[in-house]
């Protein structure tokens, strides 16, 4: 026997039953998108490497051991996206779209990082993610923030958290930066080898530690709040009364840093404690310098990210319903002609009804187990076509939801049963 190809480690199937409950997610979620005026782009796979080492920056763990990195026949160097913003913002650049224009856009797909696979992260894991370039005031941090918490609410997602913190001006911030060093070099036995590297390239990342022998040296570190400048300060408390307005409770937390140059003011994240280690679900912040950073005009801009993996099974733990069954319409006939007609009926109910899924039995079979391929389909009402029937141009109708007794009607009344029985949306 040949021997099966399994799938690559951390990439996994997205099944059909799964595949519903995705795009019940996502499509509330772009009604969302759009109803606050965010359009989709859609941005290729795979970037030349050094867009992701400018943007994402070279001292991280996802430039120096995640990224998959390769050379094409060209001998050039591109990697698969290990994450959207970078190529959003290469887009912009590329096709003109920032120069004296506001953006408001948003993208979707799988993203690749080569980590260890656990709950929740994936060496292919799927993001949504949505930037607000051009805009410089609190205003648009706050409806970024508002937006996403209107998805939770229209989700059913309780058990999500804000916390929020503000990083200041890089002039404020090489204030901290210069004071985080002091601190550490202090202490510079309590260090691990990753946080020794940092120390020498980029402090703020030492704050990123998940070694948990770190936590209390890191708790104990100065916070970036001590040095913040006056018009920083003032942004951050005008974004907290608007949330506040908003009636969304927020926590401030100090240590929520990123560690790159560019990054500026507001950053946020949504975090959980029903998905184990893995506790953020959406994270954000205002990046006012990466667009001039990647060659691009001096741009304001802020955005978040949700790990769609993780919503999905937030979305099950917060008793999110599946969807119903494939089908709404089941059609069992019985014979060559009965699928002739078969297939004029449902032809004739999609034409009626765009929105109505209307499966038609295939690859034969007897009345009996055509009966319970309709029942196993999930559909409301089947449709039953025989000999007599077609002589007769009628069909039996049957509500499998529900206890009733099946009735003949004409193939002209079809339409009109159905729409009674499921409705004419």
């Amino acid at each position: 026997m040949t021997e099966q190809i399994q799938p690559i480690r951390g990439m996994s199937d997205i099944l059909p039953a799964d595949t519903a409950l995705w795009q019940q997610i996502e499509s509330v979620i772009q009604r969302i998108l759009a109803a606050y005026g965010y359009r989709e782009i859609r941005i290729p796979l795979v970037e030349r490497t050094e867009l992701f080492r400018r943007s994402i920056g070279e001292v991280t763990d996802i430039v120096e051991k995640e990224m998959y990195t390769f050379n094409d026949r060209n001998d050039v160097s591109l990697t698969l996206r290990p994450e959207a913003t970078a190529g959003i913002v290469r887009a912009g650049i590329s096709n003109g779209l920032l120069h004296n224009q506001r953006q408001k856009l948003w993208c979707a797909g799988p993203m690749f990082r080569y980590e260890k696979p656990q709950k929740g992260r994936y060496r292919q894991f799927h993001q949504l993610d949505v930037e607000a370039l051009g805009y410089t005031g609190p205003d648009i941090d706050a409806e970024l923030i508002i937006m996403s918490q209107r998805i939770w609410q229209e989700l059913g997602i309780e058990d999500v958290c804000l916390q929020i913190n503000s990083l200041g001006t890089p002039e404020s911030r090489a204030v901290y930066k210069d004071s985080l060093t002091a601190y550490f070099n202090r202490h510079l036995d309590a260090l691990d080898a990753d946080s020794r590297n940092r120390l020498q390239r980029n402090p703020l990342r030492i704050l990123d530690s998940k070694n948990p022998d770190m936590r209390a040296l890191i708790d104990a570190a100065p916070t970036i709040t001590d040095t913040l400048d006056a018009e920083s300060a003032a942004h951050f408390e005008a974004l907290r009364t608007l949330l506040d307005d908003a009636g969304i409770a927020c926590q401030v937390n100090p240590r929520l840093v990123r560690g790159l140059d560019y990054y500026s003011r507001t950053v946020f994240e949504w975090v959980t404690d029903r998905l184990g280690a893995q506790g953020a679900v959406c994270s954000g912040g205002r990046y006012d310098g990466l667009v001039e950073h990647m060659g691009g005009r001096k741009t304001p801009a802020v955005g978040w990210a949700i790990g769609m993996d993780r919503l999905v099974e937030l979305y099950r733990l917060s008793g999110g319903a599946l969807p119903g069954g494939q089908s709404d319409v089941y059609i069992v006939a019985v014979g060559d002609e009965a699928l002739r007609a078969a297939f004029r009926i449902a032809e004739g109910l999609r034409d009626e009804y765009p929105n109505l899924r209307v499966e038609t039995n295939c690859g034969g079979g007897s009345f009996k187990s055509q009966m319970k391929r309709a029942d196993r389909s999930g559909a409301v009402v089947a449709l039953i076509l025989g000999e007599e029937e077609v002589a007769g141009k009628t069909v039996n109708v049957k509500l499998l939801r529900e206890k009733s007794e099946q009735r003949r009607v004409a193939w002209d009344d079809v339409c009109k049963v159905i729409g009674d029985a499921i409705g004419d949306d």
